[in-house]
């Protein structure tokens, strides 16, 4: 089945993400994901309003030597759009569908690169199997609560908790992935990957998910998911041997340089960047040298050095 039969037009998107999607059957539900390349994998897990879309270009260049898999979240990019009765869409959810693709796939020894939401399902993954994380890369993310007595921004705020004025907006205006193509970038995205980015939300039945994602934020003991991120937090220096590279775009109004801090903090020894040209989609505002990074860190980590 291709992805026209969600409703999505392939021509949004399909010149600049030219990969064969396949999907792993979730309950009656379809997950989408790419696998393209052979080799070590390098595993991609995205965040909130993007899609796989977002490592378009790193899964171009690194399948040529590397196996790239990137999945999309239930009810993002080329995934099923399910409604709530069908799905809960909470953190738990969202960990336990990639667990099942990582073990679908049977993926050992993995570079795990987390961006956005990315992080903290990633790295709940990363924490229970730690034995088959290899690399890890950190792109504008988290793994651990906001960092001191740090807030959300108010704008997640008001989506988070005021659903009456909320709802509409993002289901009906798409407010949240509108503004996230202006926002998120420093640089001014061209017209084709707006379009490209924008293109599984494109009716406010595809919508939820980018609602229900914002809604999801733990905070406080009691929401849903709070545990998990406890956890994650309290056991993410498991992951300490483990080569780390963090990459971070400076501009980013929801993770910014405190948590880029908080990161290098926690993992002494990574190798970190930090972009003063570069955004919260750090991908698509300096690109070629975030490309150029990843390959010299996998060259300079062979699996041979910290597995046996």
């Amino acid at each position: 089945m291709t992805a026209s039969a969600h409703g999505i037009d392939p021509a949004a998107y399909r010149d600049l993400y030219p990969f064969r999607s396949r999907f792993l059957d979730r309950s009656g539900l379809r997950y989408h994901y790419v696998d393209q390349g052979m080799g070590e994998p390098v595993v991609m897990v995205h965040g909130n309003p993007t899609w796989s879309f977002f490592f378009r270009r790193l899964i171009a260049d690194l399948s040529t030597t590397h196996r790239t898999v990137a999945s999309d979240h239930m009810g993002c990019g080329l995934s099923d759009k399910p409604t709530d009765d069908r799905y809960a869409f909470q953190l738990a959810d969202r960990v336990a569908d990639f667990t099942a693709l990582m073990d679908h796939l049977q993926l050992e020894r993995v570079t795990l690169m987390v961006h956005d939401w990315g992080g903290m399902i990633g790295m709940a993954w990363a924490v229970a199997h730690v034995h088959r994380v290899a690399r890890i890369i950190v792109t504008n993310t988290a793994g651990f609560f906001p960092p001191g007595r740090k807030r959300i921004p108010w704008r997640l705020w008001v989506i988070r908790n005021l659903a009456a004025l909320a709802t509409p907006a993002v289901l009906y205006g798409n407010l949240f992935a509108r503004a996230a193509i202006h926002m998120a970038p420093y640089r001014r995205l061209s017209a084709s990957v707006r379009q490209g980015l924008l293109a599984p939300y494109n009716c406010p039945r595809h919508r939820l998910a980018t609602l229900r994602f914002v809604q999801d934020i733990p905070l406080v003991p009691g929401d849903a998911g709070f545990d998990i991120v406890d956890r994650v937090q309290r056991r993410l220096h498991t992951l300490g041997h483990i080569p780390m590279l963090i990459l971070w775009g400076r501009h980013d109004f929801v993770f910014d340089v405190d948590y880029y801090r908080e990161w290098c903090r926690r993992f002494p020894s990574a190798e970190s960047h930090l972009f003063d040209d570069a955004g919260h989609y750090l991908l698509e505002d300096v690109p070629d040298r975030t490309i150029r990074l990843v390959r010299d860190f996998l060259a300079g980590h062979p699996f041979s050095r910290h597995h046996r």
